[in-house]
């Protein structure tokens, strides 16, 4: 399911648009939707699975016996986050071979510039997850966290209103969420042939918040089960 459903979703998208009004000769408005959704699945996919899998780990009791070992907490946190970003490669990859070649998605940059933003967003859900499982005590608790903490990215990023209209505290808050620099670097890859510098600036961005979320989440990681 994590590698089929994002694609299926998609391509439903695709037939909701299908007789979509747009200019003659432009792009149909599925081009931007899916271009959207690319970067969005990845985030919101793997943070759930994370967060919830980490917290499923805790609970059985796996994790407490794990960190017995000498393992250093960040050295489980790194398999771990290795394992799902290998998962969310293999959706990205998927999801954007179905997009591009059988649903004809067209960006004037570069499929393999979008396929890395679209695994950056994942790594990013990744870490977010992981750090959100440390301070869940249920899987229900896990599944709380997602309106904190990824709706609030996804209304504000751009998706909904454009950010430039909205009022100045919410764009205050809008600049400091990743997810905003996610879309933004997807809808420059969208409208420019060449990877521009805002480009370069957003990827690294999120870069460093994946980075930031995964050490957070290695610092807070519990020994033992409360």
């Amino acid at each position: 399911m994590i590698l089929v459903v994002p694609s299926l979703i998609i391509t439903l998208m695709y037939f909701m648009f299908d007789n979509a009004p747009h200019p003659p000769g432009g792009l149909s408005p599925f081009n931007t939707a899916c271009l959207i959704m690319l970067g969005v699945f990845p985030l919101v996919v793997m943070f759930l699975i994370t967060s919830i899998t980490m917290q499923r780990e805790r609970a059985s009791g796996t994790l407490e016996r794990i960190l017995t070992t000498p393992l250093r907490r960040s050295d489980l946190l790194a398999a771990y986050g290795t394992a799902f970003s290998l998962a969310a490669a293999a959706q990205a990859t998927l999801a954007c071979l179905v997009s591009y070649v059988f649903l004809g998605l067209h960006t004037e940059g570069s499929p393999v510039l979008v396929f890395t933003i679209a695994i950056i967003n994942a790594i990013l859900g990744v870490g977010l997850g992981l750090l959100c499982s440390a301070f869940a005590r249920t899987e229900f608790q896990a599944v709380q966290f997602m309106p904190v903490v990824i709706v609030p990215q996804l209304l504000l990023c751009g998706v909904i209103v454009p950010r430039a209209v909205l009022p100045d505290w919410l764009q205050w808050i809008s600049n400091v969420l990743p997810a905003s620099y996610a879309l933004e670097a997807l809808q420059q890859v969208g409208t420019h042939a060449e990877p521009t510098a805002t480009v370069v600036r957003d990827i690294a961005v999120v870069v460093g918040f994946a980075v930031v979320a995964l050490c957070l989440a290695a610092a807070t990681l519990r020994r033992r089960t409360p």
